[in-house]
């Protein structure tokens, strides 16, 4: 089966070592991977690395991806694999910050999977990585638990803020599908906890993955406008981390 038209660029630069069927750890011995799984500090900086375990069924596109994430200060996988099966047994090894899970692999079902690995290795975030650009898909995934949705075509540009934003436990969204999400949405018939229309969008907009920063440019607002609002959204909804914010709002429809 040949591999999808993504990271052409980086792809191109890897002449992969092992050509491991899908499901396998590849490129590395039980001993350097059991080795690399106890080693979170880079050589480098002598800073804690995001740990990442990179889940997807085209040996080319891991190779090229892995080449990618680990051209970052910081960032360094643990393991590679092939399907839903290998992927749960390495998050349940190794306990990566981060596992990159590609939602079109063959065999068990990478979005129904979501819970379940998020249940048994609750350190771990998820960041979808997918060539599905429907926003129902960017829904589902969320819904499951996932905290970054990316489209393989974009993973050169946007999979390192995604990773990253996911070691933070911030919500990242490709662009284009936010924008669309966005779109469909109106404001509910009734505003939970008496929220008003102004905190209604900044709210959505927290959910999106933004910044204070990036809302008040979109809002036309200053930051500190919108460090008021937010602070209000806390205190009606009892929420205070994004991550729980992001849960309300999914909860409420509020992106949905």
């Amino acid at each position: 089966m040949p591999s999808p038209p993504v990271l052409t660029s980086v792809v191109a630069m890897s002449t992969p070592a092992y050509q491991g069927v899908p499901g396998d750890v590849s490129g590395s011995s039980p001993a350097i991977a059991a080795a690399a799984a106890h080693t979170s500090i880079t050589a480098a900086a002598g800073h804690t690395s995001i740990t990442i375990v990179l889940a997807d069924d085209h040996q080319v596109v891991r190779s090229g991806l892995r080449m990618l994430l680990e051209a970052e200060d910081g960032l360094q996988v643990l393991g590679e694999a092939g399907n839903v099966t290998v992927a749960a047994q390495l998050v349940r090894e190794h306990g990566p910050r981060v596992l990159i899970l590609d939602i079109n692999m063959s065999g068990e079902s990478s979005l129904s999977a979501i819970p379940r690995l998020r249940g048994e290795s609750p350190g771990t975030e998820i960041v979808v990585l997918t060539m599905q650009d429907e926003v129902a898909f960017a829904r589902e995934a969320l819904r499951a638990g996932a905290l970054g949705y990316v489209l393989k075509d974009a993973a050169d540009a946007e999979l390192v803020q995604a990773v990253r934003f996911a070691a933070e436990g911030r919500t990242y969204l490709n662009p284009r599908l936010a924008a669309r999400l966005a779109a469909e949405q109106g404001h509910p018939a009734g505003a939970p906890d008496d929220l008003s229309p102004r905190e209604l969008e900044v709210l959505k907009l927290i959910a999106l993955g933004h910044t204070n920063g990036e809302i008040a440019a979109t809002l036309f607002l200053s930051v500190r406008t919108v460090e008021s609002h937010r602070a209000h959204i806390q205190q009606k909804t009892g929420r205070t981390t994004r991550a729980e914010l992001v849960g309300y709002a999914l909860a409420n429809q509020l992106v949905d």
